[in-house]
């Protein structure tokens, strides 16, 4: 099976079942790093300054892993001004940024007009700004609200400024675990289908995975050969998925948690296992990002080792996964330390996984959110 994939063909789900429970992770590290390396030469790991930032946190999905949301009417409920938005862009582009991360909740009443009227104004103040925003679960909702069709909401939004879609909300892709775990939520299907749709405007996006939950593991290798179909698919020239993200449920004070007793039980050794079969799954996808943010430091410079070749993002602002219980941060000095005390070299990218220059006059010293 490992020789067939340095032959970069594709293995099954239960091809890759059988290797997760039965091959030492020496070597599917080794197999991953030989791939990576075939894929991506030579030392260089990336890594991006950006910042996540919360359109609004009203959302009625009521997703179970979730303790960022609050239903529509709460004394918590915001949406994020256009002022607040000019505060947050500025101090990012100071710290080096050049890219927003944007993202909220199914609010029942932001339609379209809302997010290309958002898009408008931001690009307006802020034309070198990127917009990596919103994701699948967020424009099925708007699709939804709006009676139109995924290619019809997903033109207009690229046309208001969107520049790239983030893999988010994706999961697990199978419907047993999204009515577990997501219910409110797109299905797997529709989130596939979305992406075909992005795909087909040239829209460049990211596909991710969030497991140590309630999913099997024949459902976390379905998950990744359903993902790699749709990249098999994408229009000749299309980037497709750039990029593969699997990161760790959050447990802390989650309802998954508390109500059903569902705890995130990955261990580093698995989740370095993981990140190497993504690897070795996904041939088709040139970059395995290692979520630091969930895994922590030491877990995530393993995983360059073992297949990754992208240490994501220094992340200035996160809301979502640190309520959830994620530590972790990295200021942009720390991120490079870490990669060089693994032994690459970093390099700082874009969202298209364009090496860029750190900025000079740069503030060195990041929030620390």
């Amino acid at each position: 099976m490992l020789n067939r994939a340095l032959q970069s063909e594709f293995l099954t789900a239960d091809e890759g079942v059988f290797l997760f429970e039965h091959a030492a992770t020496a070597t599917l590290a080794h197999t991953a790093d030989t791939l990576r390396r075939m894929r991506k030469p030579g030392e260089i790991v990336t890594w991006i300054i950006d910042r996540n930032v919360n359109t609004t946190n009203v959302c009625v999905a009521n997703c179970k892993f979730c303790n960022f949301y609050r239903i529509p009417g709460h004394k918590e409920a915001y949406i994020t001004t256009m002022e607040q938005y000019r505060e947050k862009i500025d101090e990012t582009i100071r710290l080096g940024g050049e890219q927003l991360l944007l993202q909220g909740g199914h609010h029942p009443e932001l339609g379209l007009s809302f997010y290309t009227g958002l898009f408008r104004e931001l690009k307006r103040h802020y034309p070198q700004i990127k917009l990596h925003a919103l994701g699948p679960p967020e424009v099925a909702h708007i699709c939804k609200l709006e009676n139109m069709s995924h290619h019809d909401v997903l033109s207009e939004l690229v046309a208001a400024g969107l520049d790239s879609l983030p893999g988010a909300g994706a999961e697990i892709l199978h419907d047993r675990v999204r009515r577990l775990i997501s219910q409110g939520k797109c299905g797997g299907g529709e989130w596939l289908d979305i992406m075909r749709a992005a795909h087909k405007l040239n829209l460049t996006t990211s596909a991710t995975m969030m497991f140590g939950h309630v999913e099997t593991l024949q459902e976390r290798f379905e998950h990744m050969v359903w993902i790699r179909e749709v990249q098999q698919e994408k229009p000749e020239g299309a980037k497709g998925f750039i990029a593969f993200i699997p990161w760790t449920f959050q447990d802390v004070d989650t309802t998954l948690t508390r109500v059903r007793g569902v705890h995130n039980a990955v261990t580093a050794d698995e989740y370095v296992r993981m990140i190497a079969l993504s690897r070795i799954m996904l041939p088709n996808i040139e970059n395995i990002q290692a979520s630091w943010l969930t895994v922590g430091k030491a877990a995530a410079q393993l995983c360059l080792h073992a297949g990754a070749n992208d240490f994501g993002s220094i992340m200035i602002e996160e809301n979502v996964v640190s309520a959830a219980g994620a530590p972790h941060r990295f200021t942009s000095a720390g991120i490079q330390a870490a990669i060089r005390e693994a032994g690459f070299t970093p390099r700082l990218r874009n969202q298209q996984y364009n090496y860029r220059e750190l900025p000079s006059g740069m503030e060195q010293q990041e929030i620390v959110y």
